[in-house]
């Protein structure tokens, strides 16, 4: 399909990465679904390659180019299967909360290990029992010191097991009126003490695509690794959940036009009756 928006660079672009994937994903998608995980080598090739994160600052790490290179990929991973989604998760929805919020030594720190694939990311929303309204969450997390206490649990979080560094809604004032302006986010990363990872979740597709729950027992987080300001993660959700959405349909239609295409051929060399 063409683009009204996309340029040749563009297009070139499209040609090159669909080219990566028929050498690195197409071959092996069936194997990563049957062993329930895509390998973190290829999360490091598609770095090496300038595919992860390419609208981040060249100073982070990224290349600075447009978001129509995003599109691309997410619509040519979605090609390859839905249980690409979690790359996608990544480059357009974890970590453009650090490049918005985060200060310099935070993106310092982080960002260009994102870009290489050396760090994988996850955003923690959902709990077992609050789904869509995200006020009601229960995650709670109390400075004591230079540490915030994170106690919680969350589920059903893409790269829940493969995750370096979590992003994590939590209450910071369970007191605060009304309820929303006493979230704020919390990145906790791979070894922080009280930080386990519960079950990897079995779901009915999206086999490949690693899916946990996660959970925060007297998690000791440095105060270094709040994100933004303290009371604004609900504000600072609502602003980057409309980019999360984009990401959601283009992978919807995506998977509609290569359902369209496979029903097409399917219909056209079926054998019946001898027709």
């Amino acid at each position: 399909m063409t683009h009204p928006y996309l340029t040749e660079d563009h297009d070139i672009f499209r040609k090159s990465f669909r080219k990566f994937l028929e050498k690195e994903a197409y071959p092996y998608y069936e194997k990563w679904e049957e062993e329930r995980m895509i390998p973190r080598a290829f999360w490091k090739k598609m770095g090496e390659h300038g595919y992860l994160c390419p609208d981040i600052a060249e100073e982070y790490g990224g290349s600075g180019v447009d978001w129509g290179f995003s599109v691309i990929i997410n619509e040519e991973l979605e090609r390859v299967g839905s249980s690409m989604i979690g790359i996608g998760l990544h480059n357009d929805i974890v970590v453009p909360y650090i490049h918005s919020y985060g200060t310099v030594e935070q993106k310092q720190k982080w960002l260009p290990k994102c870009a290489t694939g050396e760090i994988i990311t996850a955003i923690a929303m959902t709990e077992p029992g609050t789904g869509s309204d995200l006020s009601n969450i229960e995650t709670t997390a109390k400075l004591e010191g230079d540490h915030y206490l994170l106690n919680g649990q969350k589920t059903f979080i893409t790269n829940g097991i493969t995750a370096d560094l979590v992003v994590v809604a939590c209450k910071t004032d369970a007191h605060a009126v009304p309820r929303h302006k006493g979230i704020s986010l919390l990145v906790v990363e791979r070894d922080t003490p009280g930080f386990s990872r519960g079950r990897k979740l079995q779901k009915v597709g999206l086999h490949a695509q690693d899916t946990a729950e996660l959970i925060f027992e007297d998690c000791k987080v440095p105060k270094e690794n709040l994100l933004g300001a303290e009371g604004h993660g609900f504000r600072y959700l609502m602003e980057k959940l409309q980019q999360e959405r984009l990401i959601v349909a283009i992978a919807a239609q995506v998977a509609s036009e290569e359902m369209l295409r496979n029903t097409i051929e399917y219909v056209k060399s079926r054998q019946a009756f001898g027709k």
